[in-house]
């Protein structure tokens, strides 16, 4: 055990938590402590949707899954990832900043009513439990790791929960803000930094990419067959589009100052996102390099472990430190965000339907209480799903978004026929052609991806939800025009 690096990433820790207890002294409402008042610069915009985005399984699920199965392993994320961003940038955000509102679900409220804004809430807020959990899940790694097995994984996910527990509910999203910030600064430098180092220690950056060809890594395109490259697309669509409709993404959209920094926020983060994910991918490829078939042993059996393992066997301490404080950065950045994203959407979208008469101060306490509970039940969640990679842990949190979220977001957008008629049968459709696929119910799933499937019906639903009662309503009477559908 290293106590030298457990000191200073002890001290990292504790120097996160102060900074986020010092935002919690400048928060007065709901609107400070959910989307930090619409105050924050460009490059704060840029800071905390990169840092969102780049978590646990940037640092060890996509590298350990490039070197198995090359790029086309990896088009979920962080091609996918990143290109939803830039989708939100290009798309969403200054449509949905204009609207000025606290959450996405308020948007369905708005565009469908109640019902829908219920519905499409609680699917958001689900989405959360496998993306949290993966980071619970990374965090227990690490400590694990750190202490040379002396703290178990589930006791470093408990301590790693409470670390980022405390600053979020004392500071909510200015703190993460911040946080981000610092934390962005941290992980680009020293990530970089092992990169270079890695490279030297395999022999050259030239020594690395020559065996990244010479194994065809390279490769991004699916076989041409219909399965392949069925599974191939809706594989890419599901963090692409699934992750739009997510209130962490529209958080880092409404804290930007105004509807063009917005804009271009997500833009920027999406692309430096897709462009950065490539240095953790080096520093594993340099790995196999290094340590041989050690490495590509450890990528097949415990992936989690192969760059801690690369860095903790092969690099000094110096290096060590600059490692793990990147990873934790990584990983904090991640799990701050997206505890406090779900609390927000049930405080706003679920409870206040229940108790529709809470004040702000009442109101802010509830946010802060749902972000403890919510942490609690993602712990559980992530100690009874051990054994589960990072990886399909995020992938897979994004599906029940896609199929159930994402379309009645785009029609209500940018179709002004879509109606609460057509986003109930879009949300009916999708959801349950989804769960028909699932391998748990039917063998649907080994031929055709349940989730473009899904998609596909939440369309069908939407459309047909929303011209045939128009349709019936004029082969009725003519001369009728028809309104208020959208009540």
């Amino acid at each position: 055990m290293n106590v030298t690096l457990i000191v200073f990433v002890v001290l990292y820790l504790l120097g996160t938590l102060a900074l986020g207890v010092w935002a919690g002294t400048r928060i007065k409402n709901t609107a400070d402590f959910a989307i930090a008042g619409r105050s924050l610069p460009l490059i704060m915009v840029v800071t905390t949707t990169f840092a969102t985005w780049f978590g646990a399984e940037t640092v060890m699920g996509i590298p350990a899954k490039f070197v198995q199965g090359g790029l086309n392993a990896i088009v979920e994320d962080p091609f996918g990832a990143g290109t939803c961003l830039i989708l939100v940038g290009l798309f969403f955000a200054s449509k949905l900043y204009r609207m000025n509102l606290l959450t996405i679900g308020d948007f369905y409220r708005q565009r469908y009513g109640k019902g829908i804004e219920v519905f499409c809430s609680a699917a958001i807020i689900l989405s959360y439990l496998g993306w949290v959990a993966a980071q619970i899940t990374a965090l227990g790694l690490v400590f694990s790791v750190l202490t040379n097995g002396a703290m178990s994984e589930t006791a470093g996910m408990i301590v790693g929960t409470l670390a980022v527990l405390v600053y979020v509910v004392v500071g909510g999203f200015l703190a993460v803000a911040w946080t981000d910030f610092i934390q962005m600064i941290v992980l680009v430098v020293g990530m970089s930094i092992i990169a270079w180092f890695s490279a030297d220690l395999a022999g050259g950056a030239g020594v690395v990419l020559d065996k990244i060809a010479s194994q065809d890594l390279w490769r991004f395109l699916p076989e041409p067959s219909f399965h392949d490259v069925a599974f191939f697309i809706g594989a890419g669509l599901t963090m692409m589009l699934g992750s739009i409709p997510q209130q962490d993404v529209y958080q880092r959209v409404m804290s930007a100052k105004d509807a063009r920094t917005a804009r271009n926020g997500a833009v920027i983060g999406g692309a430096s996102y897709i462009l950065f994910a490539f240095v953790p991918m080096f520093v594993v490829a340099s790995a196999v390099v290094v340590m041989g078939e050690q490495a590509m042993t450890l990528a097949k059996d415990d992936y989690q472990r192969v760059l801690p393992t690369f860095v903790m066997a092969k690099m000094p301490l110096v290096m060590q430190i600059l490692f793990f404080g990147a990873l934790l950065s990584a990983i904090k950045s991640t799990s701050s965000a997206t505890l406090l994203a779900p609390a927000t959407s049930f405080v706003e979208n679920i409870l206040k339907n229940l108790r529709p008469h809470m004040g702000d101060r009442q109101q802010l306490r509830a946010m802060r209480f749902s972000i403890v509970a919510f942490a609690g039940l993602v712990l559980a969640y992530a100690i009874a799903m051990q054994g589960t990679s990072i990886y399909d842990l995020v992938s897979s949190a994004y599906q029940i978004t896609l199929v159930g979220a994402f379309v009645p977001l785009v029609f209500g957008l940018y179709w002004q026929r879509s109606t609460t008629q057509g986003a109930i049968a879009s949300v009916t459709a999708g959801i349950a052609v989804w769960i028909v696929f699932l391998p748990q119910v039917s063998l649907l799933g080994e031929f055709f991806p349940g989730q473009l499937a899904g998609l596909i019906a939440a369309v069908v639903g939407m459309l047909a939800g929303s011209l045939l009662p128009q349709v019936l309503v004029n082969r009725h009477d003519p001369d009728h025009h028809v309104k208020g559908l959208n009540a």
